[in-house]
């Protein structure tokens, strides 16, 4: 226990570090790594020493990317929560509108600037490598969903 705590506590710091809320990253890890099939946000809370507005915090921002769901658990007044399955793809999959956006902001500033001044090459780099993730990103997780369905078999 205290070994797979010490390990999800290095992945929050990880997550931090690249730029997750802390309270986030601690709330993603604590469910990556739990053993019950589900968990309370009061059981997080508890858990982790967050304040349960933390953790509330941070189950709406793992939810609405797509890491997390809510899931009914009979005989239980509380809502619980889990990892989902697919969880990462989710996310790539929910991360195609920030592609798409990316991919417009940068249209829009050459537009702005200018292809042949210093920033809009800059945006033009930006502009080809999101229409690139885009265009790769769908194919990329097909592939992977296949993948893993074959080895789940």
């Amino acid at each position: 226990m205290a070994e797979t705590t010490a390990v999800a506590e290095q992945l929050a710091l990880t997550l931090t570090q690249g730029g997750m809320q802390k309270a986030t990253a601690r709330v993603m890890a604590a469910l990556l790594f739990a053993e019950q099939e589900s968990v309370t946000a009061g059981e997080l809370s508890e858990r982790l020493g967050m304040s349960s507005g933390g953790v509330s915090g941070a189950i709406k921002m793992l939810s609405t990317v797509g890491l997390i769901e809510r899931v009914p658990v009979p005989g239980s007044r509380r809502e619980h929560y889990r990892f989902r399955d697919g969880a990462w793809a989710t996310l790539m999959s929910a991360q195609n509108g920030m592609v798409q956006y990316m991919f417009e902001v940068a249209r829009q500033g050459i537009q702005a600037v200018g292809e042949d001044s210093l920033a809009g090459r800059r945006l033009a780099e930006m502009r080809d490598f999101y229409e690139y993730m885009f265009r790769e990103l769908p194919a990329l997780i097909e592939r992977w969903q296949a993948e893993r369905a074959q080895s789940t078999r």
